[in-house]
């Protein structure tokens, strides 16, 4: 376009029309509609079932982390590698459709550190492995090269595991480790598992007093007498929906 325009406005009122209209339309190539490529494809990039097949029942660490918008920090020194990875775990939490959790490429700088540090949660990917060294970037660590996932002390008691986590966890497994199952399959049966604990979750709301939101009866909750471990995941799953009366 630009070698027969001579001019970058010809380009740019094309770029303006994909991002207004999703359409651009040209003499050679036809016509380019956004509809024709679904987002929804490049979520489902990678991989969930190499995931399980690397880190087994451990892969319930990764969906309790996202699920409570913890801070996971991946490092490989590949750089392929991490990327790979990281852009698969938002998966694990489908209902959110968030991938703008992903940091995929992070330096050990002042600048991109402190821009990191203002997310709440996020998924983020390193090549060097001090990152391993720095607590205060992380609540679990995830050694892409020694398989390894490492939960930070401070984030133990949120990250305390239980029966609703192993069901999670053998559900995981299970559906991943079926050869008839495709990575679509694999998400929509952890999505529905995710979607019941949400469910759990429902009886134990209430409208706040502006009538906003819903917010989280405590008192109700701790009435239903859970396991332990149960009721601290529930009551962390709340604080990271932002359903904590302030």
């Amino acid at each position: 376009m630009y070698l027969k325009h001579g001019s970058p406005v010809k380009m740019m009122e094309s770029y303006i029309a994909v991002l207004t209209k999703g359409i651009c339309q040209s003499e050679e190539n036809g016509s380019f509609l956004s509809k024709d490529f679904d987002a929804r494809k490049a979520y489902l990039a990678g991989s969930i079932k190499d995931i399980v097949s690397q880190f087994g029942m451990e892969t319930v660490i990764l969906h309790t982390a996202l699920m409570l918008k913890k801070r996971i920090v991946v490092y490989h020194p590949k750089i392929e590698a991490v990327q790979e990875f990281t852009r698969t775990l938002p998966a694990l939490v489908w209902h959110r459709q968030d991938w703008t959790i992903l940091h995929s490429y992070v330096h050990l700088n002042a600048d991109e550190l402190e821009a990191l540090q203002m997310c709440t949660g996020y998924v983020a990917g390193f090549v060097d492995l001090e990152v391993s060294n720095r607590p205060d970037l992380y609540d679990v660590f995830v050694n892409l090269a020694e398989s390894e996932i490492t939960i930070a002390p401070l984030a133990k008691e949120a990250m305390a595991m239980g029966k609703l986590h192993k069901e999670m966890g053998q559900l995981i497994v299970q559906s991943a480790e079926d050869p008839e199952k495709s990575e679509s399959h694999v998400i929509q049966d952890i999505a529905l598992k995710t979607r019941e604990i949400f469910t759990n979750l429902a009886p134990f709301s209430e409208v706040s007093a502006d009538g906003e939101k819903r917010v989280l009866n405590l008192e109700a909750l701790k009435q239903k007498r859970f396991p332990p471990a149960t009721e601290n995941f529930l009551y962390h799953l709340a604080a990271a929906e932002q359903m904590l009366k302030i």
